[in-house]
């Protein structure tokens, strides 16, 4: 049976493997269920949702599935490790089905789930003892914890992604590295008093050199469309760049963030460009991308065809819409030689689901060497993955293909 310091121990362990990610909800989810398995407690539903995933007191477990979603995929997280970093270990720490506890189990094919110790009742003098001492053993869990994680162990395991031949190529040079992310251009139209009335999100239109040129042609709304300086972005680009960040962000190197609709042609030739967004996004590169790819974007940009096998991957996210919380989407990567030197990486998504899904998979060590074991070798490819998501959630996903990229034909056409 598991005693607290074991608890920590382990907990420390996973922690440092790096597969929980860097300060996510599954971080908060794991270290809340290491803080009541210290006070022998079995947390239900309600009480994750609101106290390790920041719900409100509201929230209604009946209509929001996020507490299994994210129980969901630290189980699986949890199966990563000991199928990896953990796989020598003689036992495991699991997530007991149908409960939110944290149980021992043999760490072979006879698994034996042994729930952790739940204290007999104890008088209310020692009741405020225990309760001092397992406060001040989760403070200093979560110190050390901290410690741990934020120092070597993160070290490490960054270490490795930006060794793998994904990244190392546009982080061992002196080239600046420039971040653009896939956004929206909207602009507003006026009324007679010059006020803007309405804002318009036009497909032909994604910039402000774009609205100027529309203008020239367009004489008759030239006075009444205005630049606002206004573009939205996909709620996903936050939590994809808060996994990119770390990889790219090192010593003397120059990193930018810019967006789509502010993208000039020279910085194609000038720096190394990581694009993060939907494939609806990708602006000018759209072509540049799938010049010499196996794939072409459909009308609707939520699909993608093979140009092959004329398969169609079609997003289902519009599922939501129809009250159907769960739905396949489809994630995008290629990296490949830009014409001067420098290199091109795309992480894109038809939706969010497959956006944050495509990021998740490109910084983290397992999934890179993963991807890497399903190339022929060469440094330009391209890889789809198929994401199953759950009201917003990227639950599951797997890597459907691999395929080598034509740069010869990116750059000829």
């Amino acid at each position: 049976m598991l005693d607290p310091e074991q608890v920590a121990a382990r907990a420390d362990r996973i922690r440092a493997s790096g597969l929980l990610g860097r300060s996510g909800q599954l971080s908060r989810l794991f270290d809340y269920l290491v803080e009541c398995s210290v006070l022998g407690k079995a947390p239900k539903e309600i009480e994750i949702a609101v106290e390790a995933l920041g719900r409100g007191a509201d929230f209604d477990v009946t209509q929001d599935a996020v507490v299994r979603v994210y129980v969901h995929k630290l189980r699986r997280r949890l199966d990563e490790f000991y199928s990896g970093p953990g796989s020598e270990d003689a036992s495991r720490i699991v997530i007991a089905r149908g409960e939110y506890r944290l149980c021992l189990e043999s760490n072979n094919a006879a698994a034996i789930e042994t729930p952790l110790p739940v204290r007999p009742p104890l008088s209310l003098g020692n009741k405020w003892l225990l309760l001092a001492l397992a406060a001040s053993l989760i403070i200093n869990v979560s110190l050390v914890g901290f410690g741990h994680f934020n120092q070597v162990p993160v070290d490490d395991t960054l270490a490795r992604v930006r060794a793998n031949p994904i990244w190392s190529p546009i982080l061992s040079d002196d080239l600046p590295i420039v971040i653009v992310v896939g956004d929206y251009y909207i602009f507003g139209e006026t009324d007679d008093s010059m006020l803007v009335k309405r804002m318009i999100r036009e497909f032909g239109i994604n910039s402000h050199r774009e609205l100027e040129e529309y203008s020239q042609d367009h004489p008759e709304v030239a006075e009444r469309y205005m630049d606002l300086g206004l573009s939205y972005l996909p709620t996903s680009v936050a939590p994809a760049l808060r996994e990119l960040m770390p990889i790219v962000s090192v010593a003397k190197k120059r990193v930018r963030v810019v967006t789509m609709s502010e993208m000039t042609p020279d910085l194609l030739t000038q720096a190394h460009i990581v694009y993060v967004g939907y494939l609806s996004g990708l602006g000018m590169l759209r072509r540049v991308v799938f010049a010499g790819s196996q794939f072409a974007i459909g009308e609707t940009y939520d699909e993608l065809i093979d140009r092959k096998s004329a398969h169609h991957y079609i997003s289902q996210s519009s599922s939501l819409w129809r009250g159907d919380p769960n739905y396949k989407d489809y994630g995008y990567f290629s990296t490949f030689a830009g014409s001067n030197g420098n290199r091109i990486i795309v992480i894109a998504g038809t939706r969010d689901v497959a956006l944050a899904n495509t990021a998740e998979a490109l910084a983290h060590p397992q999934s890179l060497e993963k991807l890497a074991g399903r190339t022929t070798g060469g440094r330009d490819f391209e890889a789809l993955y198929e994401v199953y998501g759950m009201q917003g959630t990227n639950v599951d996903s797997r890597l459907l293909t691999t395929a080598p990229l034509n740069t010869a034909a990116i750059w000829r056409n």
